[in-house]
């Protein structure tokens, strides 16, 4: 069977966040196995970070070395693995150590799947990349959905988890045996980028208008299912909608988001996206009832869908330094608030109680709305003498 290359991109975007996704969806049954509360799950969850961003950091020199398939298929043969060991953690100390080597495999798959959609972009002439994206909702989609049965079903944990070992490494078998990478970027540089590329101000204030949406992301994510189960006392299968939910309107705008930006432009768009961002947490903070609280995350996921990509595109339009550099200022900046954001809402909800997850992100959304007009194209943006 012969795959087409940009749909072999998507599958890896898929694969890649179903083995990812099981997790969260089995986080109330861990919390419950290990009696330790939000603070104690959330640091613990901080393992996955610290491998993710050790491999960002680190990642590319073994890249290089073997090349995308080898490292891209090995990294996604393990994750599930690596997952299926550490959900056998007594407490959250050994949590965080089995969990850093899934985190490992996850950084070197971003980094593959995200440069392979690029470079294909450039092969096929025509944007592909919020597209491959939305198919990482699908795949999280597809994950809160498969955990919301094995938790309704009452299927322990471990075996959910072991479970999903064969069931993605038959998908990669059957979508990725013949994957091949694509060609370089006639732009792409051989000269080695800074392990850690210094934001300059307008970074910064790119960071500012994503962080929001990264914050929300992950967390809703993390602690959408601990929610539903904790706050309305529903059946388990409403952890794993909760997941599904979020993910599944984040992948469906996400899908047609180009056509959305080339049409209404970017700040116009992401203004939208705020204040959906906005209306989900007020649902969620306040819901009397699950479905409000469903509404909610389904609010929260189509608003957090484009911000990122949008200040990625700004930032690489930038002409004070090099688009590659402003990039990676950008995604290693927004990517700590993604990644080590979430677990430590795990102390505010422990203290405050869980809807304080999303109040809290109230004063970044209002961050991003106030500085969403440097999203504008640079021959848009307006000068100095003339703001104010």
């Amino acid at each position: 069977m012969s795959i087409a290359p940009h749909r072999q991109v998507f599958a890896s975007f898929a694969i890649y966040a179903f083995c990812l996704g099981q997790l969260f969806t089995r986080l109330p049954s861990v919390k419950e196995a290990m009696g330790v509360g939000e603070g104690a799950l959330g640091l613990a969850l901080i393992g996955a970070s610290v491998g993710t961003m050790v491999a960002l950091t680190l990642g590319s020199p073994v890249i290089n070395r073997f090349g995308h398939k080898r490292v891209m298929i090995g990294a996604l043969m393990a994750m599930p693995v690596f997952y299926a060991i550490a959900i056998h953690a007594p407490g959250p100390g050994m949590l965080f150590v089995l969990l850093l080597p899934a985190g490992v495999t996850l950084g070197l798959t971003e980094i593959i799947v995200n440069v392979e959609a690029d470079r294909t972009e450039a092969r096929m002439g025509r944007r592909i990349m919020n597209r491959a994206h939305a198919f990482w909702s699908f795949g999280f989609f597809g994950a809160g959905l498969f955990g919301a049965g094995m938790a309704q079903a009452g299927v322990p944990p471990a075996l959910h988890m072991a479970l999903v070992i064969p069931l993605a490494w038959g998908a990669l078998w059957l979508l990725l045996r013949n994957f091949e990478p694509a060609p370089k970027r006639g732009t792409d540089s051989s000269t080695e980028a800074p392990m850690i590329a210094r934001p300059t101000l307008p970074i910064l204030a790119l960071v500012g208008v994503s962080i929001s949406a990264m914050v929300l992301e992950g967390g809703s994510l993390d602690w959408s299912a601990i929610y539903m189960l904790e706050s309305f006392d529903t059946a388990p299968v409403f952890g794993g909608l909760a997941v599904a939910t979020v993910a599944l309107s984040q992948a469906l705008v996400r899908y047609r988001a180009d056509r959305l930006i080339d049409r209404f432009q970017p700040v116009p768009v992401a203004r939208a996206m705020q204040a959906a961002m906005a209306l989900g947490v007020v649902f969620v903070f306040f819901a009397p009832a699950p479905l409000v609280a469903l509404l909610g995350f389904a609010l929260i996921g189509g608003g957090t869908a484009t911000l990122f990509p949008l200040a990625i595109s700004a930032a690489a339009q930038r002409t004070d330094r090099p688009a590659a550099l402003n990039v990676a200022a950008l995604a290693q900046f927004s990517f700590v608030a993604f990644l080590l954001g979430p677990p430590l809402l795990g102390y505010i909800a422990e203290h405050a109680g869980l809807h304080w997850v999303w109040g809290i992100s109230l004063p970044l959304i209002a961050l991003s709305l106030a500085l969403s007009s440097r999203l504008a194209p640079a021959a848009e943006e307006p000068s100095p003498a003339s703001s104010g």
